[in-house]
């Protein structure tokens, strides 16, 4: 019996000192997210992973998000789209598959990006790897938007897809592609 309390204070001492040695980290100033969008039979379409980075009383928009240069469109890794189905954003059909969402904030106007690369960090853009390229319609957010946030819209034909942060909110639309 005695060896068996000897042998369970040393496992329990073990225990806390591998736990304390794996570095857990503390949670995410940039909290990931998801949103989906599913057409009308609810079959998905589209789904976004990315992360939320917050205002925090900073100027955003041509200061730590600079005008005219490549943003990796939220914080941390590359924010990620999977379609499940062929789209057509503009006149040009976007096959199913996973891409990451890079955009080109401008003061009037911001281009959406569409990249092959899907492993990098965020901060990796390699534009020979861009798939497709659209201007963005952009207009004032009615009230400052906190934290980075993007969400669809479902419209008669397809959706559209706002992103929103502080004082500012872009769009693209999209459609299912017809075989």
């Amino acid at each position: 019996m005695k060896n068996f309390k000897i042998f369970l204070v040393l496992f329990s001492i073990s225990a806390i000192l591998t736990a304390q040695s794996l570095g857990f980290s503390n949670l995410d100033k940039s909290p990931l997210d998801v949103v989906m969008y599913r057409d009308a039979d609810q079959s998905a379409v589209a789904r976004i992973i990315y992360s939320r980075p917050s205002k925090n009383d900073r100027i955003i928009f041509g200061d730590l998000v600079p005008y005219n240069q490549v943003w990796r469109t939220g914080a941390n890794e590359a924010t990620e789209v999977t379609f499940y189905k062929d789209v057509m954003i503009e006149d040009q059909k976007v096959f199913a598959g996973t891409y990451s969402i890079y955009t080109v904030p401008g003061e009037e106007e911001w281009t959406f990006i569409l990249n092959s690369d899907t492993t990098q960090s965020g901060m990796d853009y390699t534009e020979s790897h861009t798939v497709f390229k659209t201007a963005m319609d952009v207009f004032p957010a009615p009230q400052t938007i906190e934290s980075f946030s993007i969400n669809f819209s479902e419209e008669l034909e397809g959706a559209t897809l706002f992103m929103g942060w502080d004082d500012r909110i872009a769009s693209v639309k999209f459609k299912v592609a017809l075989p």
